[in-house]
């Protein structure tokens, strides 16, 4: 095969970026040629600017499809980031619930942007749950959404390791999962308060239909992309939310940086962001 010149790189890198919003530095380069490197020798191709007329070109998007799905990293496990979920569950959720409440409605949408293998909704779930009252008379509504297509067909089977569940409270551990071996299995009542979707953020007309969301998970997800995408992204997301609604980011993202639109609420040593 021949070299990956720097000029054909860049090439590589601005496709990627206009597809999905995603920008790898210089930094990535090691890790973007190998992922290039094993799915040129999969498809039997001559050289990187065959592969690359593919991509652009092609009329149907199953290879960028694959592409992406190699690029995309998804580091994720059940109650990630406990105190930011703590403070989700006992402050901004009881007070939502109590505005629902006194005006009748019992219902509460949640997104889970860039959800990964799953865990991240599929806990939400779980805090729903635990935490309204009487959760069976509330309709539930969690959309867990990612670019990556083998991720979600994980999330589909709800089937974890140990590393996956490894900071669930035992109590939710037993009332939640059945162990078989080294898995554990989400049982169906979760799984089925979640609805998986392929969704690109930077889709303008795929997110112009996600409407009227209480609440928006999106954490380490903007990290990966550059500061014209995080504000085009965060922007849609605004659209997106209820006004009184809540976006969480991860701990080291910072909604207050990109735009001020949204307005910000300390929950002890936590962040969260809601529409006014």
């Amino acid at each position: 095969m021949t070299t990956l010149t720097p000029e054909l790189y860049q090439r590589f890198v601005d496709l990627i970026y206009k597809k999905t919003g995603i920008w790898f530095e210089s930094t990535k380069r090691y890790f973007v040629d190998k992922r290039l490197d094993e799915r040129i020798a999969e498809l039997g191709l001559a050289n990187y600017r065959e592969y690359y007329h593919l991509l652009k070109f092609s009329t149907e998007q199953t290879e960028m499809q694959q592409l992406i799905n190699r690029l995309t990293v998804n580091e994720t496990y059940f109650f990630r980031d406990f105190p930011q979920l703590q403070g989700f569950a006992e402050d901004v959720l009881l007070q939502m619930v109590k505005a629902k409440i006194k005006v009748g409605n019992k219902r509460i949408r949640v997104w889970s942007a860039g959800c990964s293998t799953g865990e991240e909704p599929y806990t939400l779930a779980i805090i729903l749950l635990e935490m309204l009252p009487d959760p069976e008379e509330w309709t539930i509504e969690i959309l867990a959404s990612d670019i990556n297509t083998r991720v979600l067909d994980v999330s589909r089977k709800g089937h974890y390791n140990s590393r996956s569940v490894k900071d669930v409270p035992l109590e939710y551990l037993g009332r939640y999962f059945t162990q078989r071996s080294e898995m554990y299995i989400l049982n169906m009542k979760v799984r089925n308060m979640v609805t998986f979707k392929i969704i690109n953020l930077m889709e303008e007309r795929e997110m112009k239909v996600q409407t009227n969301y209480d609440l928006i998970f999106c954490r380490n997800v903007l990290i990966y992309f550059d500061a014209e995408s995080r504000l085009s992204v965060l922007n849609r997301f605004y659209r997106s939310l209820q006004s009184d609604g809540y976006i969480y980011l991860g701990h080291s993202e910072s909604v207050a940086r990109i735009t001020d639109s949204f307005k910000m609420k300390r929950i002890g040593g936590t962040t969260a962001y809601y529409k006014p």
